[in-house]
């Protein structure tokens, strides 16, 4: 009687019943609103969740476990399977070191026009869950991984990352020797890639031989918003006071970065190509964040307008915060050189030094390019020797550089000197990672606060801004 309970079982793990039990007893998910339970906003505005498409849905087959092929552009082969959508992926190969997360991973924007390899050997055991994503789609190209997970074990489990991708348009394959192929990558940089079915490999080698770097697409105006919105308006402090208002540049922002800003300010959430000027106009914001997101931050469109857009506030005296891409900009305005990375960071376990409290932060960090060190110039560039011109510092102002990473010295965050401004390469939102850096959050509504304290009448508005 036990032998059969026991075969009934695992009959049934084996079978796609016991992913729709799971799938049954998880709650639905309903979206992103980063405005829900906060005081006095009343009707927040919801956005597009990626795991949505599995709420409610009838889940897909299991991966057919096809035959499936990854070229890379130095003539490197693996064979493996296919799963997600069975389509041919191209883009540029990176890899991230983070042992869970993989779902924030395969929704942040900064993923966008990279094939994403996960150096961890096991994918998806716990699941796609509801309110996880960092977006509303999946940004890699492709996912590369050495074993996918068909039927995830989790209560709140909506499906498996087969499923994920599949309802995404977005092909993986797994069986790769992903310990060779991060090795591959950090010993010779990033390289061009794709893969597909085995049958497909003439047609493959062909796209791959004519493959442009992703790098120069305009890869910001791909990710950003289209409109710009309030997502929590009406909010308040704990005494009931209007909180401060945040203009804060989508350049391929996280969801979690939003709910950060939005328990410490009202957040207008603006595309990137939005002007100063502009924002000031319609919608009188206290200060200004940048966010982060892909590609090169020297590209001549929509992460050159928020360049200016950025340089323009600190000029006008507005507290600014920039992370990731949005620290690549400042360092861009302030006269640095950007350039790529031999393999970038990508991972939850970066070290990062405070050169003023000398005290090491573990960071989350997703990003291919860096800003120049001002004494020690471009550290671990990339063998393409791909990197910005010179350019003056358009910013008023000087700066410092406030954090090193402890890897490899490149510069992670600079402050600006007699302005409320500075700027960071890692993630404090920590979606996936450590907590250490979220106090920097709570750095920049401090020096919004004191802004607003002693200087109320100098306000920037749209008469008097210095374009």
């Amino acid at each position: 009687m036990i032998f059969n309970i026991h075969q009934s079982f695992l009959s049934m793990i084996k079978s796609r019943t016991w992913a729709a039990l799971l799938m049954s007893a998880s709650p639905a998910a309903g979206g992103f609103i980063p405005g829900e339970g906060l005081r006095g906003v009343k009707g927040p505005p919801s956005f597009p969740d990626a795991a949505d498409p599995l709420s409610g849905s009838t889940l897909s087959e299991l991966p057919s476990g096809s035959s499936g092929l990854l070229l890379l552009a130095d003539g490197t082969r693996f064979e493996g399977r296919l799963f997600g959508a069975e389509k041919i992926a191209e883009g540029e190969l990176v890899f991230t070191t983070g042992m869970c997360g993989y779902q924030e991973s395969l929704t942040d924007p900064s993923f966008a026009g990279q094939v994403l390899t996960f150096t961890y050997p096991l994918l998806g055991n716990y699941g796609i869950h509801p309110g996880v994503s960092e977006s509303s789609s999946v940004h890699p190209r492709g996912v590369v991984c050495k074993q996918q997970i068909p039927n995830p074990d989790h209560r709140d489990s909506l499906g498996s990352v087969h499923d994920f991708l599949v309802a995404h348009n977005v092909p993986g394959i797994e069986g790769i020797d992903t310990r060779a192929l991060t090795r591959r990558v950090r010993e010779h940089g990033t390289l061009l890639c794709v893969f597909g079915p085995s049958e497909s490999e003439e047609e493959m080698a062909r796209i791959l031989e004519e493959m442009s770097p992703p790098d120069a697409e305009d890869l910001v105006s791909q990710v950003t918003c289209e409109k710009p919105v309030i997502v929590n308006p009406g909010a308040e402090d704990d005494r009931g006071n209007r909180l401060p208002r945040v203009a804060a540049i989508d350049c391929g922002i996280k969801y979690n970065i939003l709910r950060e800003l939005s328990r410490r300010f009202e957040v207008v959430w603006c595309p990137a190509s939005m002007s100063l000027e502009q924002i000031i106009r319609e919608w009188s914001p206290d200060a200004l964040f940048a966010s982060n997101g892909p590609g090169d931050p020297a590209h001549p469109g929509a992460a050159s307008d928020a360049r200016r857009t950025l340089a323009s506030a600190v000029r006008n005296g507005m507290p600014v915060m920039g992370i990731c891409l949005g620290h690549q900009l400042m360092g861009l305005a302030a006269g640095l050189r950007t350039y790529k990375l031999r393999y970038g960071h990508r991972g939850s376990n970066q070290p990062v030094m405070d050169l003023e409290t000398r005290r090491v932060h573990i960071t989350s960090q997703n990003h291919g390019f860096a800003v120049e060190d001002p004494v020690k110039g471009m550290m671990a560039p990339h063998p393409s020797g791909t990197y910005s011109d010179v350019t003056e510092n358009v910013l008023g102002a000087d700066f410092k550089v406030r954090y090193l990473n402890s890897n490899d010295g490149t510069v992670e965050g600079l402050d600006l000197l007699d302005k409320p401004a500075f700027t960071i390469q890692f993630h404090p939102e920590a979606c996936p990672g450590p907590h250490d850096a979220s106090p920097l959050f709570d750095r920049f509504q401090k020096m919004v606060e004191e802004h607003l304290e002693k200087s109320p009448a100098e306000l920037v508005t749209k008469e008097g801004l210095d374009a």
